[in-house]
């Protein structure tokens, strides 16, 4: 276990383990050179993440091939515990073959039922960290 500064720095194999326990994460995007940061609810399909979007700035990263982050934490406010993974990634539009190959995955956009167009991020560089507390155990390996 490597720590940074207060910090149990993940392995690759414990961020990829995390992800799929979660239902919102974060995609993060490039607006005129500036960062903007919207919420999804998404599905892990294999190694990839997939969200759906509606038209906006999501799609237009997406369709442009644009690199995105996408992170997803879980925090225990009560026990002071947490842990928070980073995927950096291409996002890409899925096709219609694509989709209906997928199906819907039960992502049920929570944001409203205009959210028509499925993303894929697969990622390219992951990682991640937890609080390390003394005496809790590390995240298997």
């Amino acid at each position: 276990m490597l720590i940074d500064e207060g910090l149990e720095l993940l392995t690759e194999e414990q961020c990829r383990a995390l992800l799929p326990t979660e239902a919102i994460g974060r995609i993060g995007v490039t607006i005129g050179a500036l960062p903007a940061i919207f919420p999804v609810n998404y599905q892990m399909v294999g190694q990839d993440i997939v969200f759906r979007t509606g038209t906006a700035t999501n799609l237009r990263a997406a369709v442009e091939g644009g690199v995105v982050g996408f992170e997803v934490d879980h925090v225990d406010p009560s026990a002071h515990e947490g842990w928070s993974v980073l995927v950096v990634g291409v996002a890409r539009r899925l096709t219609d073959g694509e989709r209906a190959e997928l199906g819907d995955l039960g992502l049920s956009p929570w944001a409203g039922p205009d959210r028509a167009n499925m993303v894929r991020i697969h990622p390219e560089m992951t990682s991640g960290r937890r609080i390390a507390k003394k005496g809790h155990r590390p995240l298997p390996a």
